[in-house]
């Protein structure tokens, strides 16, 4: 292995070392030019060109986040000191729109629920409920129960289904007292804020998304 020194130049994968250049492994091991296959030079150097425009996009979408929550700040104090006025709803959702009801920024505030000890009280309600109740209960809700206590991969309850028993219309005492276990046992772990940009051609069109997400594009 050649080890570079201070005087090395290092600038598109390329490191110059005594006039001779190497490119790095990934055994971190200096690899003269010239043992390099074209195939893998090529693709070194595609995936820096594009790793750049990524970096410079990412920086450029993290000033644009910020500057527009900064300006939304802004328009909301002003809100309040001259007109004595606030936007948004309890949990903090607000929406933002043009003058002419074509153009609107939405800010949403997610949270992440995660649920407690309780939730195992709840489970074992439900069995006793779906027990007793044996060839007389459905079969959708013996599987939404089956997918909402069924751990996935990272070993993380369904919290989809979770919610779907909530929405069950069921009278049973056990059943409701399950439930109200679940709802003991959600609790907010924490939340995200999300900004999403719409326009529209008229005030009577279809709304449509401005994407940022790359994912989405």
């Amino acid at each position: 292995m050649i080890e570079n020194t201070a005087s090395d130049v290092v600038a598109a994968g390329r490191i110059e070392i005594g006039g001779k250049t190497y490119m790095r492994d990934g055994a971190c091991s200096l690899v003269p030019v010239e043992l390099v296959k074209p195939q893998a030079a090529l693709e070194d150097e595609t995936v820096r060109k594009i790793m750049g425009f990524a970096r410079e996009l990412s920086a450029q979408i993290a000033r644009f986040r910020g500057h527009t929550f900064e300006d939304l700040g802004e328009f909301e104090a002003l809100l309040a000191q001259e007109y004595d006025s606030a936007k948004g709803g309890r949990k903090g959702n607000k929406t933002f729109m043009s003058f002419d009801c074509c153009q609107k920024i939405q800010v949403q505030v997610a949270d992440t629920v995660d649920f407690g000890p309780q939730l195992q009280n709840a489970k074992a309600l439900i069995d006793e409920c779906l027990n007793e109740w044996a060839a007389d209960s459905r079969p959708e809700i013996r599987a939404i129960v089956t997918r909402a206590f069924n751990t996935d991969k990272e070993g993380q309850i369904n919290k989809s289904e979770i919610f779907m028993l909530l929405r069950l219309d069921i009278e049973d005492a056990r059943w409701r007292r399950a439930m109200d276990a679940i709802r003991e046992a959600m609790r907010v772990v924490g939340s995200k804020t999300y900004i999403r940009f719409y326009e529209r051609e008229a005030p009577d069109a279809q709304w449509r998304a401005i994407t940022i997400d790359l994912a989405k594009a």
